[in-house]
């Protein structure tokens, strides 16, 4: 009973001191998220205060946090439009990769990390956080923007290649022979290639199952249908976020209108007990030594991200206040980073606190660039523009006095 009441305690608080943090970020015009990762670490191991009987909670509140986001993106868009996003966007996810793995795979090896840790390195620095994202378009409303279906398709492309690269990456940490390594990632290709079929031959049927005119049936059923689905994944090896996805573009139609209004408070809620959960787990002991190392490596990845949403929406035909939102968009790592370390960290234990610095710095910065790295670059670009625009010449010689004019003069001035 004492548990219970400790937890009741916390959680009551927990949830209060959000809905302060999210009012105080709506009046000041900020993203209520990072605020919240700040909360967490207060409050988190090491912390000012911390909350040690909603920590289970938490954690589960923060896993369904993460379905959600990714299940409300999804059902933004059909399976059509997810497959014609990929059939364009594939170029864009190419460069995605070059430009932001590349730098974690030269960090690890720089720091003397090995291949593995290279490896995993580079994937925390590719991958961006599609939750942190999905929320931060969904409070700056940004959902119907020219751009946003790029920035999905990149994030769509980043989420599938998950189910390449942590199979592969499981099976180097765990010196797994290429005969494991490629059933893992065969498992992997059939569950996400099995889904997408069921998705764009049989979305209709699939949507018409799950109608409800009643309210409460229709939220059971998407709700426990998309945590079933994300188990499934994350048991074969394949993200449950990636799941959840693909459940929401599974639906269409009414279906998915009904279940976007019936859902969008719960994944704002789950929403902000993933952000705080992630500064909880966090130890701020641990921030200080690795904090430079992490900081140049963000500054780095933020200018290849934006660099990447630029690129992207350039091939999409976007102009370029609509490139710099994109870029500027990309920026946040969060999720993903933390699972690949999460990963890595029994071969190589340097990988922890180096990569949840790096997280909380771009988790912390994404909101921001993703605010203002297009009034920034338009400013910029007009600063620039009016330093090439060179003005006439002035003749600042004293003007002729009539006496002075010679009849040629005279004759134009009668002019």
């Amino acid at each position: 009973m004492h548990d219970t009441t400790a937890l009741l305690v916390e959680l009551g608080a927990v949830i209060l001191g959000l809905g302060i943090i999210g009012r105080f970020a709506g009046r000041i015009g900020l993203s209520p998220i990072p605020l919240y990762l700040l909360a967490g670490l207060a409050f988190g191991d090491g912390g000012l205060l911390p909350l040690g009987a909603s920590e289970e909670f938490t954690a589960i509140g923060a896993e369904i946090g993460v379905i959600l986001l990714l299940l409300l993106l999804g059902l933004e868009y059909s399976a059509s439009e997810l497959v014609t996003s990929l059939k364009t966007q594939y170029p864009s996810g190419a460069v995605d990769f070059v430009l932001n793995a590349t730098p974690g795979a030269a960090a690890g090896l720089m720091l003397g990390w090995g291949p593995v840790g290279a490896v995993a390195l580079a994937g925390v620095t590719w991958i961006s956080s599609s939750g942190v994202i999905a929320k931060v378009m969904t409070d700056m409303g940004r959902l119907g923007n020219r751009e946003t279906p790029v920035i999905l398709g990149v994030l769509v492309i980043e989420d599938l290649a998950m189910a390449v690269y942590l199979p592969l990456l499981t099976a180097m940490l765990a010196g797994v022979g290429l005969a494991g390594g490629s059933m893992a990632l065969l498992i992997a290709l059939g569950t996400v290639g099995f889904v997408l079929y069921l998705a764009l031959r049989h979305g209709r049927l699939i949507s018409r199952a799950v109608s409800s005119d009643n309210p409460e049936m229709l939220l059971l059923v998407v709700l426990g249908l998309t945590v079933l689905v994300a188990g499934v994944a994350q048991q074969l090896q394949v993200s449950a976020a990636v799941g959840a996805f693909l459940v929401g573009i599974a639906l269409s139609g009414e279906v998915a209108e009904g279940a976007r209004k019936l859902l969008t408070p719960l994944r704002d809620l789950f929403a902000a007990v993933f952000f705080v959960f992630f500064g909880l787990s966090t130890d701020p002991a641990e921030i200080p030594p690795v904090l430079l190392p992490a900081a140049l490596l963000a500054i780095v990845t933020v200018f290849t991200k934006i660099g990447t949403g630029w690129y992207a929406s350039r091939r999409a035909g976007i102009g370029p206040r609509g490139r710099w939102r994109a870029g500027g968009t990309l920026v946040a790592r969060g999720e993903f980073s933390i699972v690949i370390a999460g990963l890595a960290v029994a071969t190589e234990p340097r990988i922890g606190p180096i990569a949840t610095a790096y997280v909380l710095i771009l988790v912390i910065v994404g909101p921001l660039t993703a605010r203002w790295t297009e009034p920034v670059a338009s400013k910029l670009q007009a600063a620039l523009a009016g330093r090439r625009k060179k003005p006439a010449p002035v003749d600042d010689r004293p003007m002729p006095s009539h006496d002075d004019l010679t009849p040629e003069h005279a004759g134009r001035d009668s002019d």
